[in-house]
């Protein structure tokens, strides 16, 4: 989907809004295992995914990287705090694949929140959205069983255990790789 198509799913903009609106972005292409955003950068930019996919993660004291979210196509990726409160990011914001990216600068979306009522209107249905599917999320990690969170996934990403590796989608439900390949297993057994 590109930009223009995605911000109409969100507000009916009319066509001179959205020209305007999307003039303020500028498209990228992003190499796989690209780093948009490093723990400790404040993050400056609100990125829509045409092509590729994102994520998300945060390393622990030993090391290890735990994936927090993953962004697919028609969908935007940022470090959500560090972007609208302009403090260091707490993750890592990395393309897992070569992707076609649109930014748009704080300073912009500033700016187009100021000129366009729709806008102000489109950034409160986003961050309603971003923060129900962040909400859901949790609750799969607190209440869901392992098999419970894998089908979760499975919704929410259909394409990603073909797209990215297992070791970033079993940190992302929280469990352990051999969790996630004795899940898997089984569902192939059953077909």
């Amino acid at each position: 989907m590109i930009l223009s198509d995605f911000l109409k799913t969100i507000v009916p903009f009319p066509q001179e809004e959205i020209t305007g609106i999307v003039s303020h972005f500028k498209k990228e292409t992003i190499k796989k295992n690209q780093n948009l955003v490093k723990e400790g950068q404040i993050c400056n930019k609100l990125y829509f995914v045409e092509k590729g996919i994102g994520r998300s993660f945060y390393l622990k004291e030993d090391g290890k990287e735990v994936t927090q979210w993953f962004f697919i196509e028609s969908k935007m990726m940022s470090s959500v705090e560090s972007f609208f409160q302009q403090v260091p990011s707490l993750y890592y914001l990395q393309m897992l694949e070569d992707s076609v990216v649109h930014s748009i600068k704080r300073d912009d979306i500033d700016f187009l929140f100021a000129k366009y009522h729709n806008m102000e209107k489109f950034g409160r249905l986003l961050s309603t959205e971003m923060l129900t599917r962040v909400v859901n999320k949790l609750n799969a990690l607190q209440f869901q069983t392992a098999r419970e969170r894998y089908d979760y996934m499975l919704t929410e990403f259909p394409d990603l255990s073909t797209r990215v590796p297992l070791g970033y989608i079993a940190s992302y439900l929280g469990m352990s790789q051999e969790t996630l390949s004795r899940i898997r297993r089984y569902d192939t057994n059953k077909q």
